[in-house]
């Protein structure tokens, strides 16, 4: 390697030189693409909701046809249709946008919440990091899953109750990755630096701990999302999630178990759904792990 190139090297930003490193993995590059059309048919479905005030959505989304019913894959409905005569593939992209959103929304918040309890813990110490840490010990303590269930059971099915619950379960992960990270810079000489021209405490935090800590909360939400979704999927299997006629993956696994062994397509298709996401989703976040890891530059 010649001069100009080291200096065109030393010259890249770090988002630049991440997304070189990010862009060599070939299965993560996939698994983004996929996940930017899941985030393309959330976002148009919506705006055709938005536009047409639901009449599409009334009309081939929810809207039953008891004479087609189990009727397979066709020129007409490509991926057939379920056990009330809805097209498959329809409720399928509808129901994108509730597992991508909801996981979306549930992760962000937790990444904020437990983030920033994270970054307080490992900055003070002491009896704070005791009390918080204790407290995510007992969180930790009931999987993320039985935790969420136990919150929606008690609070109700619906949007908001699942969020809740998708929340508060991952809270505890965040918090634990962040404190690990701040635990490992707050002593460094930039920090040294800021308090010695007067930054407080809250400002030490938000604008230099937190902003070094990004790398490893940026892969922890990627695979969170992944989770996140399984659990929606998992709640609205048991009854406890998004409730039918709305088209979610999980509820429509579930309503399509009993007729498994006459129309295959009704219960393999919403699978292969969640399956596919959360695969993309976590080859995604090992990508982002390996291009975000100062150590394996090259």
């Amino acid at each position: 390697m010649n001069e100009v190139e080291k200096d065109q090297r030393k010259e890249k930003t770090l988002f630049q030189e991440s997304w070189r490193r990010f862009k060599q993995n070939k299965l993560a590059m996939v698994g983004m693409w996929f996940l930017i059309l899941l985030t393309a048919i959330s976002v148009a479905t919506t705006v055709i909701d938005f536009a047409t005030n639901k009449r599409i959505y009334d009309t081939y989304v929810i809207s039953q046809n008891l004479k087609l019913r189990l009727k397979g894959p066709s020129a007409e409905h490509i991926l057939g249709l379920d056990e009330f005569g809805r097209d498959i593939l329809l409720r399928m992209l509808w129901g994108t946008r509730y597992s991508l959103f909801l996981g979306a929304i549930g992760i962000a918040a937790s990444t904020v919440i437990g983030g920033t309890l994270g970054a307080i813990s490992g900055f003070y110490g002491g009896k704070v990091d005791n009390i918080i840490m204790r407290f995510m010990d007992i969180l930790l303590a009931i999987p993320s899953i039985l935790l969420a269930i136990a919150i929606v059971a008690a609070l109700g099915p619906g949007l908001v109750n699942i969020l809740i619950a998708i929340a508060i379960s991952y809270i505890p992960t965040f918090a634990r990755v962040v404190r690990a990270k701040v635990m490992s810079i707050k002593d460094q000489e930039f920090i040294e630096a800021a308090r010695a021209v007067g930054a407080g405490d809250a400002r030490i935090i938000f604008k230099y701990i937190i902003p070094n800590s990004l790398a490893p909360i940026i892969v922890q939400a990627t695979l969170g999302v992944a989770g996140a979704i399984l659990s929606i999927a998992g709640l609205s299997f048991l009854g406890l999630g998004i409730q039918p006629p709305m088209p979610e993956w999980g509820a429509m696994l579930s309503n399509a178990r009993t007729y498994i062994r006459d129309a295959w397509h009704i219960t393999v298709i919403p699978g292969l759904g969640i399956m596919l996401t959360i695969l993309s989703l976590n080859v995604v976040g090992d990508g982002l792990r390996d291009a975000l890891d100062p150590r394996l530059k090259n």
